[in-house]
């Protein structure tokens, strides 16, 4: 039986014609493929070429077999040439979702790196609420979410992505903008944005606010923090969000604080237990969590308030 090597120099030995062309069209040693096409020979018992005026030419013999071996190699060319598109990720289709928070700005800057890899795959992108994950697993519209909090499913595995803190943002010209940190005492004075109990980032508020008895008062609640950045931009009080929301610095008009007391919380990858994560999936949570883990290095410095110039004094 022939091996693929072995196919490989007859082919190489019919396409040049000569043993010398072969070698360098495969980039060995002549010796190498003589010794290659006589094992051939052996193999299926049939003398493959007959030598005429230094040239090699096939032997009647052995047409059928060259015609064989074109079309295996034919189909090796084939394979070559799917693995390479599979590399390059085309005609695939990568499917995520995450929760608005971390697809703000996080799920782009991870799709980028994704892209810059396989340039030619696919990819989908589901913004869930959190309830929603599970369905969207289960049902398989997609291979895996990026979520702020855990979800407790006997189908459903998780891992951690990274760590952040919530921030206090307020527009410009309010009491608390030449502030860089502020207490939960001090944010409960003034009316809130979006603070909800039910929600994961707002539980954690939430519970602060609990622990020191303080009593709060939300006068307008969005489920976005796009939204809740645009509603604090237009002066329409302040609101607590997640530094990844703010990490794109796309809010000039607002300013983000520090909050004294501890907003640590944990973000997760969701995914099915029986279903095994892609390579381009693997890619994706391996981009995410870099650039997650990245912002919270940086961190979201609170713009400093700017001071006017002092004025040249006029010569009279």
């Amino acid at each position: 039986m022939l091996t693929l090597r072995q196919i490989e120099v007859i082919r190489a030995i019919m396409v040049t014609g000569t043993v010398g062309g072969a070698a360098r069209l495969l980039n060995v040693s002549s010796p190498g493929i003589s010794r290659v096409m006589k094992h051939a020979e052996m193999s299926v018992g049939v003398k493959l070429f007959s030598r005429k005026g230094g040239r090699y030419s096939p032997t009647r013999e052995a047409n059928a077999i060259f015609n064989q071996i074109n079309g295996v190699y034919d189909k090796v060319e084939d394979l070559q040439f799917v693995i390479s598109r599979i590399k390059r990720g085309a005609n695939i289709e990568l499917k995520v979702g995450s929760v608005p928070s971390i697809a703000n700005v996080m799920v782009p800057r991870a799709i980028a790196d994704v892209r810059k890899a396989f340039p030619n795959l696919l990819i989908e992108i589901d913004i869930l609420k959190i309830e929603d994950a599970v369905d969207y697993l289960l049902l398989g519209k997609g291979e895996l979410v990026a979520m702020s909090s855990k979800i407790d499913h006997p189908m459903l595995t998780y891992a951690p992505l990274a760590r952040g803190r919530l921030k206090c943002i307020v527009p410009d010209g309010h009491p608390l903008s030449r502030r860089t940190k502020v207490t939960a005492g001090e944010i409960v004075k003034y009316p809130l944005i979006g603070v909800d109990p039910n929600d994961p980032y707002g539980r954690i508020m939430a519970g602060v606010f609990a622990t020191h008895a303080l009593h709060y008062e939300v006068t307008i609640r969005a489920r976005f923090g796009s939204t809740v950045c645009a509603l604090v931009t237009n002066g329409l009080g302040i609101a607590i969000i997640d530094e990844f929301t703010l990490a794109g610095d796309q809010w000039p008009n607002i300013r983000a604080l520090d909050i004294v007391e501890p907003t640590v919380f944990q973000t997760y990858v969701v995914h099915r237990k029986d279903v095994a994560i892609s390579s381009y999936g693997e890619h994706f949570i391996a981009a995410l969590r870099g650039n997650m883990d990245g912002a919270v290095a940086t961190g979201h410095a609170p713009r400093r308030p700017q001071t006017a110039r002092p004025q040249a004094s006029r010569r009279k």
